[in-house]
C-alpha cells in the first residue's frame, strides 16, 4: 500500500541560503545578492535570484514589515509599523520560474508619499518556493530580502544608554546593557565598539561586544558574561561609538556583582 506523507516543513531564513557544499548540488536552494538593499528615497535596484539546487523552483514575490527583537535577532513583523516601508515598494516580478542552475533579476522600486519622515524605513522581500507536485514531502524554502528607504531630511543620530543592571542565573552572572536609538535612521555597531570598562580597586576587565544593529526609535539589549574574580561592589564604565557616529557615548554605573 502506498503511503501519501502529508508533511509540510517551512524553512524560514531572513539571509540568503547557502549556495551548498561539495560537488552534489542540493535539491532545494535559493539565494539573493545582494541580502540588504538600501535606496535613497524614489529609487530601484535590482536583486539577483539564484537556484544552486537540482530542482526547478516556482517562486512567490511578497513584501513584509520588519523588525529586529531586543537581541537584534530578525522577525518577520507588521507591514503598518510606525517605520515601515512595505506600501512604497513595488516587486517586480511577482511570481517565476527558475530551472536548475539559473537565476534571475527582480526588481524592486520604492516610491515615497508625501511628507514621509525623514530618516531610515525598512521592509522585507520575501521569496518563497512552492512545493512540487507529486513529492512525497512538500518543503518550501523562504528567504528575505532586507529593504531600507532613507526619506530625504535632516539626520539624526543619537544613541543613548539607558540601563545596566546584572541578572544572576544558573549559569553565572550575566552583565545586561540596554541602549535606545533616538536617532532617525539605523545604528550599525561594529564589533569591539559597545564595551563595558569593570574597576574593583585595581583590578580592571575590559568587556566587548559583537556587532549588531540598532533601528530608528527602538531598543537593544547587549550582554556579557561576568568576570567570575569580581564580587560585590564595582564601578562600570559603557563606552558605545556607532560606525558613522564621530564621538563616543560614555556613562558610569555603580553595580554589585
Amino acid at each position: 500500500m502506498r503511503r501519501t506523507l502529508g508533511v509540510l516543513a517551512v524553512l524560514l531564513a531572513l539571509v540568503p541560503a547557502s549556495a551548498g557544499a561539495g560537488a552534489t548540488r542540493p535539491a532545494l536552494a535559493l539565494t539573493a545578492t545582494p541580502a540588504h538593499v538600501a535606496l535613497a528615497g524614489t529609487d530601484r535596484a535590482t536583486v539577483r535570484i539564484a537556484n544552486p539546487g537540482s530542482r526547478a523552483l516556482v517562486v512567490d514575490v511578497a513584501r513584509a514589515g520588519f523588525s529586529l527583537d531586543l537581541q537584534g535577532r530578525p522577525h518577520v513583523a507588521s507591514q503598518d509599523g510606525a517605520r515601515a516601508a512595505t506600501r512604497w515598494l513595488a516587486v517586480r516580478p511577482a511570481r517565476f520560474v527558475l530551472a536548475p542552475g539559473a537565476s534571475r533579476l527582480l526588481t524592486v522600486a520604492s516610491r515615497l508619499p508625501r511628507r514621509a519622515e525623514p530618516g531610515d524605513h525598512d521592509a522585507l522581500v520575501l521569496l518563497t518556493t512552492r512545493p512540487a507536485r507529486g513529492a512525497g514531502v512538500a518543503v518550501r524554502v523562504r528567504i528575505g530580502v532586507v529593504v531600507v528607504v532613507r526619506a530625504p531630511g535632516r539626520v539624526v543620530r543619537h544613541v543613548a544608554v539607558r540601563a545596566l543592571r546584572v541578572h544572576r542565573l544558573r549559569r553565572g552572572r550575566v552583565i545586561e546593557l540596554v541602549l535606545a536609538n533616538r536617532g532617525n535612521v539605523t545604528e550599525t555597531l561594529l564589533p569591539g565598539s559597545v564595551r563595558v570598562v569593570l574597576r574593583r580597586g585595581s583590578v580592571r576587565v575590559t568587556l566587548r561586544a559583537g556587532a549588531r544593529e540598532l533601528r530608528p526609535r527602538t531598543r537593544g539589549v547587549v550582554r556579557f558574561r561576568a568576570p567570575r574574580r569580581f564580587r560585590g561592589a564595582a564601578t562600570a564604565q559603557v563606552l558605545v561609538r556607532s560606525a558613522a557616529g564621530r564621538r563616543a557615548v560614555a556613562r558610569s554605573f555603580r553595580l554589585r556583582l
